[in-house]
């Protein structure tokens, strides 16, 4: 198939359910070995199981530098090598505007959503520079760009991600390793039960498809900037918004 993974490792974290599986599977269908690293390892090994393969789960507290680093090391132990990062694992936090937002709401969204993407990029850097390859695809957020109300915490992680994708791509650029963002709009997932109907109605109405995305269409983005073929690309943000964002 185009955008072949044969023989390539892949770690896709919060893999056990929606976008995240959706990316797992699509991965080990193009030959990759995937670790399907969750918080949920039940859940994690469930989708390992269903996925077949050579694909693996992996417990993962992606909010904890060190269990980035222990599930980084784990996986270069089992499998030799770690050729793919995806940064999916994610929460929405709680909706709301930002006078009633904690400091335990703020802490919480930024542990998950930014630093989580910063423990597991900058624990897989390493080998990925002492190998002249890799590939990082973080999967960031149309509400990065655009600001979501009642969602603050969410849509400045998530703008951050995006930042953070554009400064660590230029840094790895002249190795081998690309490092690229994608950015969903409103995807049918069970985050969106953490929402109100009137938030989910507020994003759809902005799409011009009229639509909520599918996990498979996001992968399909994904799966492309995964690849080798993804060779001249990196610190791009992908939009897979059916259209909302046109700039």
């Amino acid at each position: 198939m185009a955008f072949e993974l044969t023989g390539q490792t892949a770690i896709v974290t919060g893999a056990a359910t929606g976008i995240g599986e959706a990316i797992a599977r699509r991965l080990a269908k193009a030959g990759a070995a995937v670790a399907v690293a969750d918080l949920n390892l039940d859940g994690a090994t469930a989708a390992a199981r269903s996925i077949g393969g050579d694909a693996f789960p992996l417990e993962l507290n992606i909010a904890q530098s060190d269990s980035a680093n222990a599930a980084i090391a784990e996986v270069i132990k089992r499998r030799g090598r770690v050729d793919i990062l995806v940064n999916n694992a994610g929460i929405a936090g709680k909706a709301a505007p930002l006078w009633e937002q904690t400091d335990e709401d703020w802490q919480t969204v930024i542990a998950v959503n930014l630093l989580g993407v910063v423990y597991c990029t900058r624990a897989v850097l390493p080998h990925m520079r002492s190998r002249k390859y890799g590939r990082v695809v973080n999967v960031a957020s149309i509400a990065g760009k655009e600001g979501n109300p009642n969602m603050s915490p969410y849509s400045a992680t998530k703008a951050a991600v995006i930042a953070f994708t554009k400064s660590v791509g230029k840094e790895v650029a002249t190795e081998g390793i690309c490092v690229n963002a994608v950015a969903p709009a409103v995807i049918r997932t069970h985050i969106l039960d953490q929402l109100t109907p009137e938030q989910v109605d507020y994003m759809t109405q902005r799409i011009p498809m009229h639509r909520t995305g599918t996990t498979e269409e996001v992968a399909a983005v994904v799966h492309f900037l995964a690849s080798p073929d993804c060779s001249f690309v990196t610190g791009q943000c992908y939009d897979a918004s059916g259209g909302r964002a046109t700039y």
